[in-house]
């Protein structure tokens, strides 16, 4: 087994600047790929997905037998609340930006929005996946991570 050896990474400080949520949504409806937090069994749950955003709503499929697919399934009223997360990080540099999205998720129940989906967003993952499940974002927030600038105001 071979240990790959850390890349130096550039001198110099970086900050760390808030997004507008209006800014936020924008970074991550250009990328394809976050992360889903929800809870199971009260403990947190992290799963890798793609997502397609919608009129500012995140949506994602799903498959039956999915942990999320049953907990949106259960919710009743506004939903389950669950976080999702996308950035654009380099990895050598460390410049970038990360968002946070916190909402309320609901299975997608209409079958026209679900076909909708199916053509808009295919899975990564070679499994059938006939559900979709909609993020309504409550809070928004996000960070850029930039060089500091010369002049040290940071």
């Amino acid at each position: 087994m071979t240990i790959d050896t850390p890349e130096i990474l550039p001198a110099g400080p970086r900050r760390s600047v808030e997004l507008d949520s209006g800014e936020a949504l924008r970074l991550l409806g250009s990328v394809s790929f976050g992360r889903i937090v929800f809870t199971r069994h009260a403990l947190p749950t992290v799963r890798p997905v793609n997502h397609v955003l919608d009129n500012g709503d995140i949506v994602i499929r799903t498959h039956e037998g999915a942990a999320l697919t049953a907990r949106a399934g259960q919710a009743g009223g506004q939903g389950i609340v669950v976080a999702y997360e996308a950035d654009a990080i380099d990895p050598g540099t460390h410049l970038g930006w990360s968002v946070v999205v916190t909402g309320y998720a609901h299975l997608v129940t209409d079958s026209e929005e679900l076909a909708r989906y199916q053509t808009l967003l295919t899975p990564w993952v070679d499994q059938a996946m006939d559900y979709a499940v909609r993020i309504r974002p409550a809070l928004v927030t996000g960070v850029r991570l930039t060089a500091a600038d010369e002049s040290g105001d940071a």
